[in-house]
This record gives structure tokens, C-alpha cells and sequence, in this order.
């Protein structure tokens, strides 16, 4: 990837114009915005989306949106000369702002924790620190196998369960959420699945004998997963299963793609041993 010019985006099929060194960066995806404080890019960033704030605590730069919107006069302010999103729900975002002159590029949504890993080597390349992305992309694989190693032959059988609000999908084998319980010495039930992001299938659940179940859920609709239990009669259809409830703090986090996914890695480790 070359900067200071037309850079080709393939999630939006266009040219985008970036400088050499962009320094007004708008990011609105939390893990991007986290990697770029990573390789100390921190005070190029000039806007960020409302759920930034969880994962880099003394971010300065203003929230000028969220995951599907954003504040177009505060935008307009801003003049940003990169603004950062994903594939998957934020592409229509994407494309209007594309259509409106903004300078935005797409990275894609990662299938797997090198999926990650490359989005940050991308990410080097539009800032144009190519060194230090690597960096960061070398250390964070070194701590995720640290903490594999850890685990040793360890392979719970694990549930995932995600509630993005009120939508509730089963990550399969097409996700970095896998390699994350992979990683902690978890095996994804449906890490065969030749998919990302599944509907659940209350009833298709006990088939795969799940030790551990991984429930995520979000402060602005939280689930409680022994309530839910009862209600599926889970308690009886598999009653040595184990829960483990996720949030998303960043030390327990297991649906972003940030640095500090290290962190809720270790999490899951360490409660995955205490199962044992």
C-alpha cells in the first residue's frame, strides 16, 4: 500500500485520496481506534465513535458518532483526511460518506485472529508507520501464544453465546471470537461451522455438549445467563454446564478485535481453568 495518493478501498470498489501522513483521523471502530494509540498515533486522531472511549481511557479526541451514524456538522468541522470503518452494517455508512467527498476507507471484518493481525499491517499502511504496526502485530501474537502455552493440552468444549443488544448470534468458525477461545484454551463447539455469525438454535445446542458456556451481553441490555438458563431448561439438558459471562469491559471483552483482547484472552483462560 502506497499513501500520499489515490489509494484503491476494495470494500467500496473506489479510489480514496489519502495524504502521506494523515493527522485529522476519524475512526469509528473501537478496535482501530485502540491499535492506532498502540503505535503511539494517538494524537492524530480527531474523531472517534461513542464506544472508543471503553477501550483507550484518556482518549481526547470527540465522539462524532457512533457504530451507524454520524454527526455531520461536527464532521464538517473536523475536515478529517481519513476516516476509518468496517465492512459488514457500517458499508452503507461508509458509502455515504464516500459519496460526500470524505476521505473514508474500509478495512475488512476479520475471519480469523490473522484477519486481525493484517487489518493492523493495513492500518500501518494508511498512516504510513508501517515499522510499528508490525510491531504491535508481532508482540500481540506472541501474547496470545503465551497464553495458549499456559493452557498447555487444556480443550474445554465452549458455547458462545453474543447478545449484540437485543440480536443474539453464535459465532462459528469463520470469526476471530474462535481463535480467541481457541486461544484460551477453549474449543468453539461450532467452530466448524462454516460461518461468521449464527442465529441461535436453542434446541441444537445440547447436541454439541458444551462444558462452558461464554455469554456476552452489553450494559445497555444486559442478560442474565442463569435466568436464561432456567427458562431454556438447560439446567436439566445439560447440568454440569458452566457460565462465564462476558462484558464489555476490555479485560473481558471476547468481541473486540483491539490490543487489549490479550487481556479478555487471559480472562477466559483463567476461568476456563477454574471450570476445571
Amino acid at each position: 500500500m502506497v499513501t500520499g495518493g489515490r489509494v484503491h478501498c476494495d470494500a467500496l470498489g473506489t479510489p480514496v485520496c489519502i495524504p502521506d501522513r494523515p493527522e485529522r483521523i476519524v475512526s469509528l471502530v473501537a478496535g482501530l481506534t485502540e491499535a492506532i494509540h498502540a503505535i503511539g498515533c494517538g494524537d492524530r486522531l480527531s474523531g472517534v465513535s461513542a464506544y472508543c472511549h471503553r477501550y483507550v481511557p484518556d482518549l481526547k479526541a470527540p465522539v462524532v458518532g457512533d457504530y451507524l451514524t454520524v454527526d455531520d456538522e461536527r464532521l464538517a468541522e473536523i475536515k478529517p483526511d481519513l476516516v476509518l470503518l468496517t465492512t459488514g452494517v457500517q458499508r452503507a455508512l461508509a458509502r455515504k460518506l464516500s459519496s460526500a467527498g470524505y476521505p473514508a476507507y474500509v478495512l475488512p471484518l476479520p475471519s480469523s485472529i490473522h484477519g486481525v493481525l493484517e487489518n493492523v499491517m493495513l492500518l500501518g499502511g494508511l498512516l504510513g508507520e508501517v515499522d510499528a504496526a508490525r510491531a504491535l502485530a508481532h508482540d500481540w501474537l506472541s501474547s496470545l501464544r503465551s497464553v495458549r502455552a499456559v493452557a498447555g493440552s487444556r480443550s474445554r468444549a465452549v458455547f458462545a453465546e453474543l447478545w449484540f443488544g437485543r440480536h443474539v448470534r453464535v459465532p462459528g468458525g469463520l470469526s476471530f471470537i474462535n481463535d480467541m477461545i481457541e486461544f484460551a484454551g477453549g474449543r468453539n463447539v461450532f467452530g466448524g461451522d462454516a460461518a461468521a455469525y449464527m442465529r441461535l438454535d436453542v434446541d441444537g445446542v445440547a447436541v454439541r455438549h458444551p462444558e462452558i458456556w461464554l455469554l456476552f451481553s452489553e450494559p445497555e441490555y444486559p442478560v442474565d445467563g442463569t435466568a436464561l438458563m432456567l427458562e431454556r431448561g438447560w439446567d436439566r439438558a445439560m447440568p454440569g454446564l458452566r457460565l462465564i459471562e462476558a462484558g464489555v469491559e476490555p479485560d473481558r471483552n471476547m468481541i473486540h478485535d483491539g490490543p487489549s483482547m490479550v487481556k479478555a484472552v487471559r480472562w477466559l483462560s483463567e476461568r476456563i481453568a477454574e471450570c476445571a
